[in-house]
């Protein structure tokens, strides 16, 4: 957590202030934008790839 008095910049644009509606970002815009990423699979949570499953058990 941040000490008081330090300048928190927004996640997504690194630029601006962080209002406290939006914390941890600057706007809904950068709020949206990062989400539209996660949606995207613009970012991935490192860790091993898990197994397919067979298309035969999918039929059961």
């Amino acid at each position: 957590m941040p000490a008081p008095g330090d300048v928190v910049l927004c996640v997504f644009c690194r630029r601006h202030p962080v209002e406290p509606e939006w914390r941890p970002f600057c706007s809904e815009r950068c709020k949206i934008q990062d989400l539209a990423r996660w949606a995207d699979s613009a970012y991935r949570v490192p860790g091993e790839r898990l197994p397919q499953p067979d298309d035969s058990e999918t039929e059961k």
